[in-house]
């Protein structure tokens, strides 16, 4: 089953929702962000990556990062954002390039998510969590919402086409072209049984947030622990999501750049490709791969198809992933990538950003690059209810859901 609670959501007044709406902290770095800040003052970017707004040079470690934060979103709070009376249920919908995507905006459970009903299929990186549950309890507070999905029911779709016909609260386009909307679901009567719907969802899977939801469990976990009156309903036990059917999501393709050959030359590295793979030069330029098991490769100013050939394709359900293929086949044995997560010579670069962007970073401080087939939905839900994980950096989500909308208090 799937528990879903309301809560009183804290929004930007609709009229600075365009304002504060951000992108997620981790798509930029300090420097980008400091730009956007700079652009725009009432940005949420302040509160999820306070480092921006601080002198240069200041200690990313510090806890003055976090007082920084707790500070942005006090001076937000006066001016820009309200705290709604009732706890409620939100409808978010965005939409790119004529697609929509709607979500149901909720707080999903920390026992669920313990207890893996909430679905995952990437591993966290320590530090990252670390900074995440340092700035969830200064701020006391869910920033950043977790992008799930789940197996869509029918009755649930039912009940959020009603809401979305009537008029949204906010309504705006982002400077990225995406319009973004949202309704509240105000009616206690429909609140009750979308809460009787979502208990019919077996499983909820994380899509994108893998950080922020394990920083929300360990921050509940440290909170319980400290409560002699503990109960279960405290709002720390919940935490802040977005909830969308499998079948109106999007996963870009999600590519890799290589700082050198590692120390072989270009023949020498096509033929070692061509013991696992057959290698010709594209027909077309850039080469986007047209099915799984097919890899694009830019190199010397010129695009290369790749296709793993049938000897070595696998059935293990993580094994089989195009992500696993490339770095069991290529990353590792040849170019010496036995850590992606970790080695400094390789680069991810979002489908987002088209495959020129590859060429790009290979004219610039990279020497060739790999394009990537999407990894799909379905391979996503099942390696996460085989409870095993992706490679790191298998999936790209667009568009990405914006912090500062929704902030769920945990008091």
């Amino acid at each position: 089953m799937a528990k879903v609670i309301p809560f009183k959501g804290v929004r930007p007044k609709p009229e600075f929702a365009r304002n504060v709406a951000a992108l997620p902290y981790d798509v930029y770095n300090v420097e980008e962000a400091r730009k956007v800040i700079e652009k725009e003052n009432a940005s949420f970017l302040a509160v999820d990556l306070p480092l921006a707004t601080m002198p240069e040079g200041s200690d990313p470690k510090s806890e003055n990062v976090y007082k920084k934060a707790q500070e942005n979103m006090e001076k937000l709070e006066k001016e820009y954002l309200v705290q709604d009376e009732n706890p409620s249920f939100y409808i978010y919908e965005l939409i790119m390039d004529g697609r929509s995507q709607r979500g149901f905006v909720c707080c999903t459970s920390v026992d669920e998510y313990l207890n893996e009903t909430i679905k995952k299929h990437e591993n966290t990186i320590a530090h990252k969590e670390a900074d995440r549950v340092k700035h969830i309890d200064a701020l006391d507070a869910h920033t950043g919402p977790i992008f799930m999905v789940y197996k869509s029911r029918e009755e649930i779709q039912n009940i959020i086409e009603e809401e979305v016909s009537k008029t949204p609260e906010v309504e705006f386009t982002s400077e990225d072209g995406i319009t973004h909307r949202v309704w509240a679901i105000v009616d206690e009567k429909i609140t009750h049984e979308l809460e009787k719907e979502f208990l019919e969802v077996e499983n909820l899977y994380i899509a994108d947030g893998h950080h922020r939801s394990a920083s929300a469990a360990k921050v509940a976990k440290m909170r319980r622990l400290d409560n002699p009156n503990y109960t279960g309903d405290e709002e720390y036990n919940h935490f802040l999501a977005v909830l969308f059917p499998m079948e109106v999501t999007k996963i870009f393709d999600y590519n890799r750049v290589v700082k050198d050959l590692n120390g072989l030359s270009k023949d020498e590295f096509l033929e070692k490709l061509e013991e696992n793979f057959l290698v010709e030069k594209s027909p077309t330029s850039p080469y986007s791969p047209e099915g799984k098991g097919y890899f694009g490769l830019f190199l010397e100013g010129q695009w290369y198809k790749l296709k793993i050939k049938d000897s070595f394709i696998e059935t293990d359900i993580v094994k089989s992933l195009d992500a696993s293929i490339l770095q069991d086949l290529v990353l590792n044995p040849i170019l010496g990538i036995d850590d992606p997560r970790t080695n400094s010579r390789i680069d991810f670069v979002g489908g987002i950003r088209g495959l020129k962007e590859l060429e790009r970073r290979c004219e610039t401080d990279m020497e060739v690059a790999f394009s990537m087939f999407p990894t799909s939905i379905e391979e996503l839900v099942a390696v996460a209810d085989s409870g095993e994980n992706m490679p790191p950096k298998s999936t790209w989500f667009e568009p990405k859901l914006r912090s500062g909308l929704f902030i769920h208090k945990l008091k």
